[in-house]
């Protein structure tokens, strides 16, 4: 299972990164280029703590179903439902949100497992550094996908 752990795996991803352009047509979903880079850097800041969301009531009746099979070997679907706090819909600068994203998953990748703590995620409850590494890289290969 690939994780932000891996500096082979942060180094693929970043080289996807280095292929987006402003330019680069979704392939489906609502967001632009930018948008989705400012997307997943505030999701990058759930996986590192810096913003804990409240448990969505939901969360705590589907969250640990949902999460064993997002954190599976398939990738993940197409158009599932985003936290609010995660929509980016203003005009955003392409050449700064993928600065800013790049910048977050470097931080995340070099503090390692050993400088985060098991905290919950909005839909899918507690997780421990492994997990929050393995879904925030099916994020980011989720939404590279979709560009």
């Amino acid at each position: 299972m690939k994780t932000l752990f891996d500096p082979e795996v942060v180094a693929e991803l970043k080289s996807r990164l280095d292929r987006l352009t402003p330019a680069s047509e979704r392939q489906w979903g609502s967001m632009d280029a930018a948008q989705m880079l400012a997307h997943c850097s505030l999701s990058m800041g759930w996986a590192s703590a810096q913003t804990t969301p409240r448990r969505a009531w939901l969360g705590y009746l589907l969250g640990g179903v949902a999460k064993r099979r997002v954190l599976s070997d398939q990738p993940m679907p197409r158009n599932m439902p985003t936290d609010k706090g995660l929509v980016a819909k203003q005009s955003l600068d392409f050449d700064r949100e993928r600065e800013r994203l790049t910048g977050s998953i470097d931080r995340f990748a070099a503090a390692g497992p050993d400088q985060y703590k098991t905290h919950p995620h909005s839909f899918f409850g507690p997780m421990p550094p492994r997990e929050w590494a393995i879904l925030s890289y099916k994020h980011l290969d989720h939404h590279l996908r979709q560009f």
